[in-house]
C-alpha cells in the first residue's frame, strides 16, 4: 500500500487539478502533506513499534492508512484531500518501518537476508506497477479509486497480520522521543509551507515569513535537543562517521532531483504532451525495472571496487539522464525523446542505489544498522519533500516568465491578459478564457505548453546539477578503500530497502 501510494498519486495529480480546479500549490500540498508526516515521524514510528509491539503498531498504521485512504477518496474539495493525506502519511510512518522490523525479528540470522531480499523485491514490484495501475484507474474509472484501492488491501493485511504474525518488542527500548518528533514535524511542515505558499502569497506575507522562521527555528531546536536527550530519535553520533555523513548528504542531493522529477514529469506527459494517464504511468516503468534488475549486479561493484567509484559514476550517469530530459519539446515521440532519457537515468540510479545503501549499513556498527537505515530512509523522503517545495518555486517562476513574454506578442485585451496572469500558478492546467477566436485560443494554448516545457527544462538542468553535487560528495567524503564489513547478510537483504521507496 505504502509503496504503491508513493508513486501512484503523482500520475493522478493532473486529474486532481482538473477535478478541483486546483493550482499547482494545491497539488503540491497533496504530495507534501503526506511526505512531511511520513518523513518526520518514520523514526518515531520505528521506536514506537520497538517499545509497544511491532505487530500492534504495524496493524495500527495499516488501519490509519486505510481510514485516511477512504477519506482521500471521499474528499469533496482539495482541502479535505490534503487533510486526509496528512493522516495517511502518519499511518505510513507506523507501517513502513514496522514491516521490515517484523521480518527482521521473525527470521534467524541464516534466513533473514533472504526474507528481507524478498521484501525488497515486492516493494520494487509494487513501486513499478503503481504508476501503471494508477494511470489505468484514473483513465477508466476515477482518481478516487487510486485511494479506495487501499481499503480492501488493508483489510486483508490486518487479518493476515493478526493470524500469522507473532508479536515482538524490544524490552530494553528507551523512551520515545516525542519532543523530537514534534519539533521535526512542525519544523519540516513550517519550512515546506513557507516555500510552497510563497508562490501565491509572496515572500513578504506574514504566513510565508512566519512559516519559514518557525520551521527553521524548530529544526535548529530539534538538532540541539537530539544532542542532549538520552534516547534521541536521530542519534547525531552516527554522523561522526565520514562515510555515513557523506552517504546521507549524497542521498539528500540525489533524491531531491528524483523527487521533483516524479512530481513534474507526469504533468508534462499528460497536460502538455497529451499522453493518457495509463501511458504516462507506463513511461517511467523502464526506469524502475532497471533499478530492480540491476540491484544485485551493482551491489557486487562495491565488493570489487569499493563504493566510491560507483557512487561517483552513478550520479554522473543520472546527471546525463536529466540533461536528456531537458531536450524534448512539445509533441516529440516518446521513443526518440523521453525513452533514452528514462533508460540513462534508470541505469544511473541502478548503479547508485545498492552501493549507497551498502555504505550506509557498513559505516556504523551492527547494533546501529537498523537506525542507520531508518535515518537514510528519512533523509531520502525529506529530500523529495524539500525539492518539491523549493524547485516548485523555480518551475512557477520560469513558467510565468516565459508565458508572459510569449503573450505580449499576441495583442490580447488587458482583461484577458490579467485573467491569464492571475491563474499562472496552475501551470499547464491553466484554462484559456472563453470568448476568444479559435486562432488566438490555439496560440495561447501553444504558449502555455511551451512555457511549461521551458520551466521543465530548467528544473531538469538543476536536477543534473544536484547529481553532479552528489558525485562530488562521493569523491570528497567516501573513502577509496571503504569496503562493507562482515555484515554481508544484513547488507544483502537491506540494500534495496531504502532506495525502492523513492
Amino acid at each position: 500500500m505504502a509503496f504503491i501510494d508513493g508513486t501512484v498519486v503523482n500520475v493522478a495529480l493532473p486529474a486532481l487539478q482538473a477535478s478541483f480546479h486546483a493550482t499547482v500549490v494545491d497539488v503540491q500540498w497533496v504530495v507534501e502533506s503526506y511526505g512531511v508526516f511520513l518523513a518526520a515521524l518514520i523514526l518515531a514510528g520505528g521506536s514506537l513499534g520497538d517499545r509497544l509491539g511491532r505487530r500492534r503498531i504495524f496493524v495500527a498504521g495499516v488501519a490509519i492508512f486505510a481510514v485516511a485512504s477512504a477519506g482521500c477518496g471521499l474528499a469533496a474539495n482539495i482541502h479535505q484531500l490534503i487533510a486526509a493525506r496528512s493522516v495517511q502519511g502518519a499511518g505510513a510512518a507506523l507501517l513502513v518501518p514496522g514491516s521490515l522490523a517484523i521480518i527482521s525479528t521473525s527470521f534467524d540470522q541464516k534466513n533473514r537476508g533472504q526474507a528481507i531480499g524478498t521484501w525488497s523485491g515486492f516493494t520494487a514490484i509494487t513501486t513499478a506497477i503503481g504508476p501503471v495501475l494508477g494511470g489505468w484507474l484514473v483513465q477508466h474509472a476515477s482518481w478516487r479509486w487510486v485511494f479506495f484501492l487501499n481499503v480492501p488491501l488493508a483489510a486483508a493485511v490486518v487479518v493476515i497480520s493478526m493470524w500469522q504474525i507473532p508479536e515482538s518488542r524490544n524490552s530494553s527500548a528507551g523512551p520515545i522521543d516525542w519532543a523530537g518528533a514534534t519539533l521535526a514535524t512542525v519544523g519540516l511542515g513550517g519550512l515546506v509551507g513557507g516555500f510552497i505558499e510563497s508562490v501565491s502569497l509572496g515572500w513578504q506575507d506574514p504566513l510565508v515569513a512566519g512559516g519559514l522562521i518557525l520551521g527553521s527555528g524548530c529544526l535548529a531546536a530539534f538538532v540541539v535537543l537530539e544532542a542532549r536527550v538520552k534516547a534521541p530519535m536521530l542519534p547525531l553520533k552516527l554522523f561522526n562517521s565520514p562515510s555515513f555523513s557523506g552517504a546521507n548528504l549524497l542521498t539528500l542531493l540525489l533524491y531531491s532531483a528524483i523527487g521533483i522529477f516524479f512530481f513534474l514529469f507526469p504533468m508534462n506527459l499528460i497536460q502538455v504532451q497529451g499522453y493518457s494517464t495509463t501511458a504516462a504511468g507506463a513511461a517511467v516503468l523502464p526506469l524502475i525495472l532497471l533499478i530492480f534488475a540491476l540491484s544485485r549486479w551493482s551491489g557486487g561493484l562495491v565488493a570489487r571496487y569499493g563504493p566510491r567509484g560507483p557512487l561517483m559514476i552513478g550520479p554522473l550517469i543520472a546527471a546525463l539522464g536529466f540533461v536528456l530530459f531537458a531536450m524534448p519539446s512539445v509533441a516529440d515521440s516518446y521513443w526518440k525523446s523521453f525513452f533514452p532519457a528514462v533508460i540513462v537515468l534508470g541505469f544511473g540510479m541502478a548503479v547508485t542505489v545498492a552501493p549507497l545503501t551498502t555504505v550506509v549499513m557498513s559505516s556504523v556498527d551492527q547494533g546501529s544498522a537498523g537506525i542507520a537505515s531508518g535515518v537514510n530512509n528519512a533523509v531520502a523522503r525529506v529530500a523529495g519533500v524539500l525539492a518539491i517545495a523549493i524547485l516548485g518555486i523555480a518551475m512557477v517562476t520560469a513558467f510565468s516568465s516565459r508565458l508572459n513574454a510569449d503573450l505580449t506578442g499576441l495583442s490580447l485585451p488587458p482583461i484577458v491578459l490579467q485573467g491569464i496572469e492571475a491563474n499562472e500558478v496552475r501551470l499547464a492546467g491553466l484554462q484559456v478564457p472563453g470568448g476568444l477566436d479559435p486562432s488566438t485560443e490555439t496560440a495561447i494554448k501553444k504558449s502555455v505548453g511551451e512555457a511549461f516545457v521551458f520551466g521543465f527544462r530548467m528544473v531538469m538542468l538543476i536536477c543534473a546539477g544536484l547529481c553532479l553535487g552528489s558525485a562530488a560528495v562521493a569523491w570528497q567524503m567516501i573513502p577509496v578503500g571503504d569496503r562493507p564489513s562482515d555484515r554481508k547478510e544484513s547488507n544483502e537483504g537491506i540494500k534495496s530497502a531504502n532506495g525502492s521507496g523513492y
